[in-house]
């Protein structure tokens, strides 16, 4: 199992002390099923991970945690849904990496203060993902890419969105420009995949794990992956820089948060429910198994991680020319 990096901030203060210190309210709270919006569609990484953390949620909390699927607009739908939902802690739900590119691409009008961050509990990076028919190696790809500009047709999920601008940062990075592999929007990995294998388009970029079970079942090839170094999960897989001597890297995170104004005791139990399903084994066993990265960041401290990401995406979408 990989772990990225696991920081289990405030989950070392005593259970006994942290029951006296919570108010009345937040010791009532739940008293009825919680829904976790997931923005994405069904049976992609978002939805697994988000399904994984439901289930553990339930027994932390002693009430059901319902996932409901809230796509379109590349994410964006499901994501405003979670920012406009009643401040009650009934409407949680799971933020991804493309909310660090919604205002600066001019998607949408949302970014992370918006909400009210609970934990980060998931990182992995992106990869190049062909068809097992298709070019044998990236090297292979980007010349097909440079020879006929606008044959490759590629997508990963929504235009301006993390797997786009890991394409396009990688297209920019070899001399090429976006238009060189035109992007073909979808609602998440899932139903790009399956475009792939229908031969409508070419190429994905999206994270390892999103991808696995087509690879495991020999209709779809990895030929790199957007890391600093291999990732021991995937050890046959080189990095771009190993394949074409390339420095780019770029990878997409998974967190829990509340709409904007969430009651700090409920904030504060959300928190302590997460630490303990993070670290509880089962849910080790269970990312393990679909080989989803564990990077664990609560509270704060992933407020300022999501401000630094921000940044972080910005740059790049602008460096990219997704900016608007």
């Amino acid at each position: 199992m990989r772990h990225i990096a696991t920081s289990r901030r405030g989950l070392l203060a005593g259970a006994a002390v942290a029951a006296l210190a919570r108010p009345a309210h937040a010791q009532s709270w739940p008293t009825r099923p919680i829904s976790m919006i997931v923005p994405w569609a069904a049976g992609g990484g978002t939805d697994a991970t988000g399904r994984i953390v439901a289930t553990l949620l339930e027994r932390e909390l002693g009430r059901p945690v319902s996932v409901v699927n809230r796509t379109g607009g590349g994410g964006l739908v499901g994501h405003t849904e979670i920012a406009n939902a009643r401040a009650d802690g009934y409407t949680i739900g799971v933020i991804t990496t493309e909310l660090s590119l919604y205002r600066t691409t001019g998607a949408g009008p949302i970014d992370w203060k918006n909400f009210t961050p609970i934990a980060l509990y998931n990182t992995d990076p992106q990869g190049v993902h062909v068809r097992t028919d298709g070019p044998r190696d990236l090297a292979q790809l980007m010349a097909q890419i440079r020879e006929k500009p606008g044959a490759v047709k590629a997508s990963g999920a929504n235009l301006g969105g993390a797997a786009h601008l890991a394409l396009v940062g990688l297209l920019n990075a070899v001399g090429l420009p976006a238009s060189a592999a035109p992007w073909v929007p979808t609602d998440g990995a899932a139903p790009s995949l399956q475009q792939l294998t229908a031969g409508a388009i070419q190429l994905v970029t999206t994270t390892m794990p999103e991808a696995r079970t087509m690879v495991d079942a020999g209709q779809v090839r990895t030929i790199a992956i957007m890391a600093e170094q291999r990732d021991p999960a995937y050890p046959n897989v080189p990095t771009v820089r190993e394949a074409i001597k390339v420095d780019w890297s770029l990878g997409a995170w998974r967190g829990i948060a509340g709409p904007r104004g969430l009651p700090d005791a409920i904030v504060q139990r959300l928190r302590e429910a997460m630490g303990k399903v993070v670290a509880d084994p089962e849910f080790t066993r269970l990312m393990g198994a679909r080989f989803f990265g564990i990077e664990y960041v609560d509270g704060p401290a992933f407020g300022t991680w999501l401000e630094a990401t921000d940044k972080r995406f910005g740059d790049a979408a602008r460096a990219a020319g997704l900016a608007r």
